[in-house]
């Protein structure tokens, strides 16, 4: 069992297949990594299970416009 995600996890996780994609949206998403020697971001699977996790309305509201 490894402590990281799979580059095909941090790809799923950010939607970005590019390495420097990947890490400006993680850096977005607010969530910390590493940079290995090959310029692959590294996440620890820890950093997602400590990341909160805002509670979301249970009623999706559209967004109506001229408001």
């Amino acid at each position: 069992m490894t402590i990281f995600l799979t580059p095909e996890d941090v790809a799923y996780l950010t939607g970005k297949k590019k390495k420097s994609c990947q890490v400006d949206q993680l850096r977005e998403m607010g969530i910390p990594f590493y940079i290995n020697a090959a310029g692959r971001p590294v996440v620890t699977k820890s950093a997602l299970e400590d990341k909160k996790i805002e509670k979301l309305d249970t009623e999706w509201k559209p967004a109506v416009l001229g408001q």
